[in-house]
């Protein structure tokens, strides 16, 4: 952990500002909800936690670049912190305490910082590059994070946020075959079915398009915790693309089956 000491230490700062500004609004009666161009909600709590955690970068990091959801890319420099005030807005409307704040610093496109903070369900998940991938409520009150060793479908757990993605990718089909090849499907959604696959409750996890603040800091926290996450080709995740997350010893079985290939036999 030693070389992103610092930088994880501030992604926590971070963290612990996003989460005492969202709790404030979670459930509140006057929460004021807009409606995106894309038809996706966005809250007041959404931007307030976004301009705090960039004015704290801006003081921390000055020589830094900020992509953020809400306000677009600040600066030009390779360390870009992304973040995603709030994953799961719909569930922050309606009073689903499944969400949470998701921070990321790359360097290049390397993640070498990720943090998922989730206050309502007084939870937090973070990594840096060779530090491994961690779960609790701060740096010093943590566990570490182990993918599972189930190595057959059957026996696999898989959880994702919808269909409908995969509907509007033409990829529906390909994604029911692999719900029936597995043992247990579950919709956990948005950022929680990723991190559970690193704590190896969940085995695999598939969404078919998220922009970079939705995924920057998961592939860091599923492959130090063992496992791996790919776009659909096995390759790196890219804004915009599919993202697949597994223990490993799964994931060829997974996307094999998600581009159409041959459903293994269920063995009885």
């Amino acid at each position: 952990m030693a070389a992103f000491d610092d930088d994880l230490r501030l992604a926590h700062v971070l963290a612990d500002a996003a989460d005492d500004l969202s709790l404030r609004h979670f459930r509140s009666l006057d929460l004021k909800v807009d409606t995106k161009p894309d038809l996706t909600p966005v809250t007041e709590a959404d931007r307030t936690v976004e301009e705090t955690l960039r004015s704290v970068l801006s003081r921390a990091r000055p020589r830094d670049a900020v992509l953020g959801e809400e306000y677009g890319r600040t600066g030009n420099s390779s360390r870009c912190w992304v973040l995603d005030p709030i994953d799961g807005t719909k569930n922050y409307v309606r009073g689903v305490p499944v969400w949470a704040t998701l921070i990321a610093l790359l360097e290049g496109n390397e993640p070498v910082v990720g943090v998922v903070s989730a206050p309502a369900l007084q939870r937090r998940w973070w990594a840096s590059r060779g530090g491994g991938a961690w779960a609790g409520r701060s740096l010093t009150k943590a566990t570490r994070c182990q993918v599972s060793a189930v190595s057959r479908l059957e026996d696999a757990s898989l959880s994702f946020s919808s269909l409908t993605g995969w509907e509007e990718q033409r990829r529906l089909d390909y994604f029911l075959d692999l719900t029936r090849s597995v043992w247990r499907t579950r919709a956990y959604g948005d950022f929680w079915s990723h991190v559970m696959v690193a704590e190896g409750a969940v085995d695999v996890s598939a969404e078919p398009e998220l922009s970079l603040w939705d995924a920057a800091a998961l592939p860091l926290i599923l492959e130090e915790a063992g496992g791996r996450a790919t776009d659909l080709r096995g390759g790196p995740f890219s804004d915009g693309g599919p993202l697949v997350c597994s223990n490993g010893v799964l994931h060829d079985a997974v996307l094999t089956q998600l581009n159409g290939g041959p459903t293994p036999l269920r063995l009885t």
